[in-house]
């Protein structure tokens, strides 16, 4: 039995006519951009992804890139259309089996509009088959996909999944990963989480990878190539995947494999220090590529041979790794928060110093504060909104956010410190943050106002008066000349 709403039978009987259609909108368009200050194009409105799913085959001698990306998604808002970020040539497109129309639309969005209107909470299936060749995009004269002598590499920050799959590009929206690639019989891939199978048919290799826990879409990362893959186990069980290219010099190698080689002796440690280790496998890659920057890569960080010019590099192992809890589990909401990542991963430097014995983070605070004169532009940088482009990945961003995190050590005390990053790291894993929910929750484990603090080194472009602890006159740390090789290799 259908039972008659109240509301109609009151308005039939006050003669009231109500246009039972007219309570709800019609379905409008998702947002072209998900909201960012300093880029307000990437990402998009209208839905949340919950999986990507890839089929992928490349050609490294043409430099072609063939794909059919399955997306699965849930609408926030009733659509009529919705965007994906994406460069390449898009050849047909379906949502929820239906044939679906799309466009280009300015430099990297694909717009596309389902034959029906998407109603919110209902689920997206997307279906996107493209063709193109990836090296020839490019964005503000930017190509985000590297060609090798045998392959191609694609790890960028903050943008490089346009280049090989339509994605809603931002961190705020985290997805899983099945990503299954194939190649010419003899080259190697590396990506993402664990490698499920492998198969070899009539010239090529087809590898599946698996990244199990929700990942940001520029953490995603693809290499093609010869690779010499070595698998393992840590002592708790945890996977092990190296790669390395054997076209590297050999003295950059060898000190490549000597660093990479204390991933887990120091996932180990950084456990201790901020909690869990928060994804299935542990790893990194060393691709035969002229870049000089390492990237934080979900489960596989990424490392230029140009990394490994000065020898074996402790210091970089520990930053790039203290990223999979700082900036991977516990991802930005917004581009400007971006110390929340280098700042907390440069000062998990300063603690391996401290482990080391190579020097207190208070020392290499202070000599972090005295290498700056007040004059310095770096002071002029406000650090918890440096501002897009070169600020975003500027010296302070990681300098300064590290001095903030000693500031902060010297003015709780360890124990209340080392409680705020562990509960950090717990309450928002796999999630977003912000500064000021920093900022709210070290006030709240402290007891203390905190105001104070933060302003003058997060939010204030002046040199504070003094370094954030006072510590008597002492040679230099031993760890800063490595220390300071980090600032110069990460990022861009």
């Amino acid at each position: 039995m259908r039972r008659t709403p109240l509301l109609a039978v009151t308005a039939a009987a006050t003669g009231v006519v109500l246009c039972a259609t007219s309570a709800l909108a019609a379905p409008g368009p998702g947002a072209p951009g998900i909201g960012d200050p300093y880029y307000p194009d990437y990402g998009n409105g209208g839905y949340d992804v919950g999986h990507y799913n890839l089929d992928l085959k490349y050609q490294p001698a043409t430099d072609t890139l063939q794909g059919t990306a399955r997306i699965t998604a849930r609408a926030t808002q009733d659509l009529s259309r919705f965007n994906l970020d994406f460069l390449l040539d898009t050849q047909k497109v379906k949502v929820n089996g239906r044939k679906a129309a799309f466009a280009k639309s300015g430099a990297h969005e694909l717009v596309i509009t389902p034959a029906r209107a998407l109603r919110k909470g209902s689920r997206i299936d997307i279906t996107v088959t493209y063709s193109d060749v990836p090296s020839t995009k490019k964005y503000n004269d930017y190509v985000g996909w590297v060609r090798t002598p045998d392959g191609a590499v694609a790890a960028q920050e903050p943008e490089s999944a346009w280049w090989w799959f339509p994605s809603n590009d931002h961190p705020l929206d985290k997805a899983r990963y099945d990503i299954r690639i194939t190649v010419p019989e003899g080259l190697q891939t590396v990506s993402n989480g664990e490698p499920r199978r492998s198969r070899t048919s009539h010239g090529w290799t087809t590898t599946s990878w698996h990244e199990a826990k929700p990942q940001a879409t520029y953490l995603a990362t693809l290499a093609v190539g010869k690779f010499e893959v070595h698998q393992g186990r840590t002592e708790s069980g945890l996977p092990v995947i190296t790669a390395y290219s054997p076209d590297v010099a050999p003295a950059l190698l060898k000190a490549a494999k000597a660093s990479i080689d204390l991933t887990p002796e120091i996932v180990d440690w950084e456990s201790t220090v901020f909690g869990p280790y928060p994804f299935t496998s542990i790893g990194g890659y060393v691709p035969n590529v002229k870049s000089r920057f390492s990237l934080e890569e979900q489960t596989r960080v990424f490392y230029s041979p140009a990394a490994f010019t000065s020898g074996v590099r402790p210091y970089l192992i520990v930053h790039e790794n203290a990223h999979q809890w700082f900036g991977d589990s516990v991802s930005l909401t917004t581009w400007r928060d971006i110390w929340l990542n280098e700042g907390f991963a440069s000062y998990a430097e300063w603690l391996w110093s401290e482990k080391t014995g190579q020097g207190t983070a208070a020392e290499v605070a202070k000599k972090t504060y005295d290498s700056y004169p007040a004059d310095d532009p770096f002071w002029k940088v406000k650090v918890a909104d440096p501002g897009p482009g070169e600020n975003q990945f500027h010296d302070a961003v990681y300098d300064r956010g590290a001095l903030t995190l000693q500031a902060l050590r010297a003015t709780v005390g360890d124990a209340k410190f080392f409680a705020i990053l562990r509960a950090w790291v717990a309450r928002h894993r796999y999630g977003n943050a912000t500064t000021a929910q920093f900022e709210a929750l070290s006030q709240k484990i402290s007891g203390k106002d905190l105001h104070g603090l933060f302003q003058t080194w997060l939010h204030t472009p002046v040199r504070p008066a003094s370094p954030p602890q006072r510590v008597a006159a002492a040679s230099t740390p031993r760890s800063w000349k490595e220390i300071r090789q980090t600032r110069t290799l990460e990022g861009r």
